[in-house]
């Protein structure tokens, strides 16, 4: 089974010798340092539920870089979280953030639990219980958390809240809260616009005429890349979550489809298509999106793939063998450090706009978004071409050589 951290090391390391750091920063050790978080915090968090049972959770919140800004990243609430994932998540969230060229660090949280299982009272409880013991850790300038798989505006809010009974300075504390209490327009759909924006300037480049789209997931990411397909009418042919999928050659409804999912809790059974009955990873489109989890493209399945371009909505989506097999075939990836930074971009306007006190527009938001994805592309896609290496490669080459610089100027620490 692959492991998203033993992925990310390896491919760091192999950008390291493309990058000649060794040589260039002699005696600095940058790749091992870059590769060990600058701190990781774990811990256990027990919990009274309603019936009067005692249950515990493990915590993490790994802190890895802040060598170019506070550290940022997502909380994650999922049955499945471990402290490799979370290892792994947070130096994406490093890469992603010098990538795009925000001042942010990475980091990345979580909490081993299906929150589904918990009631209303008994979430709010854990949240404000795993703030409470970040609450040194955490702070504006420090460290800014943000929504993952799991999470979303209401356990922003909770965070926030319970940060500021200690802290005055608290509303830029954490991103992806309610606008009412300072979030940011066009937050929640950002990661999903710019999955779609940067799709759209592949598109262009590779001269794919009237493409069909394959969304896997639909949940926060999925389902607004689905409405921002529709916007640019694209026909999005395919789509499935963890219950099951749907189809339509001709194109779904994505607003009816949106409405249902909301009401339904699920895509599966939409009366506006057939279901669908195989992977959506290797069903019948131009382009695929993955936007659930990580690791879903394999080597198995790698070859069964018909879409001519992958453009990565979720974090790690392709184990690192797998690129290979899709380089060979001609299929070009979008990666995730740079399809999916719509959200970090985002919610760094969020954080701007809390420190200044001054809220844009929607459609500002998204002019500044369109802007900063689609000047990272091109700045990725012409690396590439100049060191003729994947598009995945010349993302990871030019966010390290500005995190080497970077800790090079500022020495050790």
């Amino acid at each position: 089974m692959s492991n998203p951290l033993a992925d990310v090391s390896k491919l760091i390391r192999e950008i390291g010798v493309h990058l000649k750091l060794d040589e260039r920063y002699p005696d600095s050790n940058i790749i091992e340092r870059f590769l060990m978080a600058e701190k990781i915090i774990f811990f256990r968090l027990s919990l009274k539920r309603s019936s009067g049972k005692v249950v515990f959770f493990p915590c993490y919140r790994v802190q890895h870089s802040d060598q170019l800004g506070p550290y940022k990243g997502g909380i994650r609430f999922h049955p499945d979280v471990n402290l490799d994932e979370v290892k792994a998540l947070a130096i994406w969230m490093t890469l992603k953030t010098a990538l795009v060229g925000i001042p942010f660090g990475g980091a990345k949280g979580g909490i081993e639990v299906n929150p589904e299982d918990l009631t209303g009272d008994e979430l709010e409880r854990l949240v404000r219980k795993y703030t409470e013991r970040l609450v040194t850790d955490i702070g504006p300038l420090v460290d800014i958390p943000a929504p993952d798989i799991g999470t979303g505006e209401q356990e922003m809010a909770w965070i926030y809240d319970e940060y500021r009974k200690f802290h005055s300075d608290a509303r830029s504390v954490v991103t992806g809260k309610p606008i009412i209490v300072g979030g940011s327009k066009g937050r929640a759909a950002a990661t999903g616009d710019g999955v779609v924006y940067a799709m759209m300037e592949a598109v262009k480049d590779l001269g794919l005429k009237d493409p069909s789209v394959a969304i896997q997931g639909f949940g926060k990411v999925g389902s607004a890349a689905a409405g921002q397909c529709a916007r640019q009418n694209i026909r999005v042919v395919a789509v499935n979550d963890v219950r099951g999928g749907v189809k339509n050659p001709e194109g779904l409804d994505i607003a009816s489809l949106t409405r249902y999912a909301h009401e339904n809790g699920t895509v599966a059974g939409f009366p506006g298509a057939e279901p669908l009955d195989e992977d959506v990873i290797t069903c019948a489109c131009d382009i695929l999106l993955p936007c659930a989890i990580e690791s879903v493209i394999t080597t198995e399945n790698a070859p069964k793939i018909q879409a001519k371009l992958i453009v990565e909505g979720a974090n790690g989506p392709t184990q690192l063998d797998a690129d290979p097999v899709l380089e060979k075939r001609g299929i070009t990836v979008v990666p995730d450090i740079l399809a999916n930074a719509g959200g970090v971009i985002v919610s760094y306007y969020e954080w701007v706009q809390n420190r200044e006190g001054f809220y844009w527009e929607e459609e500002e938001i998204r002019d500044r978004l369109y802007k900063k994805i689609t000047s990272a592309y091109a700045a990725v896609r012409d690396f590439a071409q100049a060191d003729d290496i994947s598009l995945r490669k010349a993302a990871y080459c030019l966010a390290m050589d500005k995190l080497a610089e970077g800790m090079a100027l500022r020495g050790v620490h």
